[in-house]
């Protein structure tokens, strides 16, 4: 039988991440053509310098008030736009300090710069799961980032369509269909992990690896 699992999640894996433009060719526009003004480059500047603030004064907290904190600083400090708009392109992962630089972003761009912020915290990644749903009140496909405070707990969901941490049985506006996190990828009726598709793996790595170089990620002590 695992044989036949095997490729129905692939399968099903392929269509889900085809739905949601996760093959398509990023081509990000030309920086010329985005030069900063003065005064955003000077709120970009802001942006960022908070957000270190944030990082660097969260030792006392608990992971619930982590959460808290980055998840309305985030919703409050990032505007939503596409990613046409925000770089020229169909689809784009953008880092944590890229979207906080520009402070726009797209729903993919809040959850992921949530991520990488709790992890920077402290919140041990195995926990927090980048999760794709279905946005049932917009028809669309939506992403949030979902903390597991146990392995036997229901996620508690961080969103920007909605700005309160809600258990997910109080989201019925949100249908799940898959997670992910450094760990692995996960479908939404099994909590058991599938094997990661070799093109959303190494996206997955280049989005990691552009965020240790600009900062928004920490390097591993070994590392």
């Amino acid at each position: 039988m695992q044989p036949c699992v095997n490729r129905y999640t692939h399968r099903l894996l392929r269509s889900l991440l085809a739905s949601c433009w996760l093959f398509s060719p990023v081509l990000v526009a030309d920086a010329t053509a985005r030069q900063p003004s003065a005064l955003s480059a000077a709120l970009s500047d802001a942006r960022i310098a908070s957000w270190q603030t944030l990082l660097d004064n969260s030792a006392g907290d608990d992971e619930r008030a982590k959460l808290e904190r980055v998840n309305h600083f985030i919703n409050r400090s990032v505007s939503f736009v596409s990613d046409q708009q925000a770089w020229g392109a169909d689809d784009y992962w953008a880092t944590p300090a890229q979207t906080l630089s520009l402070g726009k972003g797209d729903c993919e761009d809040f959850a992921i710069a949530k991520y990488f912020s709790l992890v920077r915290m402290g919140v041990p990644s195995e926990k927090l799961r980048l999760t794709f749903v279905k946005a049932l009140k917009q028809n669309q496909a939506h992403m949030v980032l979902a903390y597991y405070p146990s392995a036997s707990e229901q996620p508690l969901i961080l969103d920007n369509l909605d700005p309160r941490i809600r258990p997910a049985s109080e989201r019925n506006d949100l249908l799940p269909v898959y997670s992910f996190n450094s760990h692995g990828v996960f479908l939404a009726k099994s909590p058991q992990r599938v094997s990661q598709p070799p093109a959303f793996l190494a996206r997955w790595n280049e989005l990691s690896e552009r965020a240790l170089a600009d900062g928004s990620a920490a390097r591993s002590p070994q590392s």
